[in-house]
C-alpha cells in the first residue's frame, strides 16, 4: 500500500539531496524575498519540493532520475498548475552550481504579477495557446 502524502513528505523532509538542502538553507525563515516557504508539502496526491502560497509559486529540484519520468512529471506539473501555482522545475547541477542565479530567478518569478498572461492582440504564444504557464516564464 502507497503512504499517504504527510508520511511520504516527512520522510523526504529527513533524507533531502545536496540540492534540496542549498535551496532550503537560502529560503528557509523568509530569507528570499521575505517570501515563506515550506518544502515537502503534500498537494493533492503530490509532494511539491518548495511551496510558497504567498506567491503561488512551486520549486521543484530535479535530479538526473527525472530525466527517466518526463510524463510522471507533466502529469504533477499538469495538477499543481491546475491548483493556480506557477511550477518551476530547477535541476540540481544547476543549483549547486549557480545557486545565487537560481535564487534571483525563483525571487522574481515569486514576485511577478500573477493571473492570465497578456499578449497584444494578434500576437500568438510561441507555444500555441496549449503552452504551459512555467514554460512560457522559461521555467
Amino acid at each position: 500500500m502507497a503512504k499517504p502524502a504527510t508520511a511520504l513528505a516527512r520522510e523526504l523532509r529527513r533524507r533531502q539531496t545536496e540540492a534540496e538542502v542549498r535551496l532550503w538553507s537560502r529560503v528557509r525563515n523568509r530569507q528570499l524575498g521575505d517570501l515563506k516557504f515550506r518544502r515537502q508539502v503534500p498537494r493533492g496526491p503530490f509532494v511539491a519540493d518548495f511551496l510558497c502560497d504567498e506567491a503561488m509559486l512551486i520549486v521543484e529540484v530535479d535530479g538526473s532520475q527525472h530525466d527517466d519520468r518526463l510524463s510522471r512529471d507533466v502529469r504533477r506539473t499538469t495538477y499543481l498548475e491546475s491548483l493556480g501555482y506557477v511550477v518551476m522545475r530547477v535541476r540540481n547541477y544547476d543549483l549547486l552550481q549557480n545557486t545565487d542565479r537560481v535564487l534571483d530567478h525563483i525571487c522574481s518569478s515569486a514576485t511577478a504579477p500573477k493571473g492570465p498572461l497578456i499578449r497584444p492582440f494578434g500576437a500568438p504564444s510561441p507555444q500555441g495557446e496549449k503552452g504551459s504557464l512555467s514554460r512560457r516564464l522559461g521555467v
